[in-house]
């Protein structure tokens, strides 16, 4: 069942989730960066996604994703307690679905692409989103473009076609906008990309379930479900997380996610 009284969030079933990272990432500040492929609890994910032509769901029994225990019923993003050694924006999402890694000048249409429909909250696929993640370092000014099915189920719609301005490093992420009235994505559909000479890179929907901002280094805090809003977790989500340090190191994250479920 449901979650919908604070008497039965007590009486709920507590899953204390840890996730830590005792390796770094060389970053840029104020940039989104992958960290789930570097060493920690749970150990490293490997970084490409392994399938261009049809892409893949991730769950948490996917290598590098912690496992995810009850057994039953719904489960609610809780509670989170989170620090690190340097300071930063982090965000823990839902790895819907994968697909890399593209060459810098490839152009590929996907077919028979695996649906992530059962991770999403009552088929609401609103606030599902579309990143690029970089599996090596590029050269050049990268323009990257994905047609994809939004939200309604409607086919053929284009992100904006986003031309990073920098010769991104690996790890790094970088959203795409979607098409004006977009609010999600229920597939992807094609992936096209120019100008660099060098580099590869996944294409990553996700669906953020938390952030939050460590504002000195060393600092930590915790959010509460009233802060947290309790979202659906599901049985097999792959949860994963993302960095913006303030400097030039992804430092050393740490968090504990308390997952209720009744």
């Amino acid at each position: 069942m449901t979650i919908a009284t604070f008497d039965q969030w007590i009486a709920s079933t507590k899953q204390l989730i840890p996730y830590s990272k005792t390796a770094a990432r060389t970053t840029v500040a104020n940039r989104w960066f992958a960290i789930h492929d570097l060493a920690g609890n749970p150990g490293a994910a490997t970084l490409s996604a392994g399938n261009t032509a049809n892409g893949a769901v991730p769950t948490d029994a996917t290598t590098g994703f912690p496992p995810i225990n009850f057994s039953s019923g719904t489960g609610y993003l809780s509670s989170v307690m989170f620090g690190n050694t340097v300071a930063c924006r982090m965000t823990v999402y839902d790895r819907l679905f994968h697909a890399g890694a593209y060459n810098f000048n490839d152009s590929v249409t996907l077919t028979a692409q695996p649906s992530y429909g059962g991770r999403i909250p009552s088929a609401n696929y609103a606030s599902t989103q579309i990143w690029v993640e970089c599996v090596t370092s590029f050269t050049g000014n990268q323009s990257i473009a994905v047609t994809y099915t939004n939200q309604a189920g409607t086919a053929g719609h284009t992100t904006g076609t986003i031309a990073l301005g920098v010769a991104p490093t690996v790890g790094s992420m970088f959203q795409l906008p979607l098409q004006a009235g977009d609010t999600g994505v229920q597939k992807i559909e094609s992936v096209v990309s120019s100008v660099a000479s060098v580099g590869t890179f996944n294409v990553v929907v996700v669906r953020p379930v938390w952030n939050g901002r460590i504002t000195v280094a060393n600092g930590g805090e915790g959010h509460g479900l009233d802060r947290t809003g309790m979202p659906q977790i599901f049985l097999d989500s792959a949860l994963a997380l993302m960095l913006a340090a303030d400097s030039t190191s992804s430092g050393a994250p740490d968090l504990l996610i308390n997952i209720a479920s009744a």
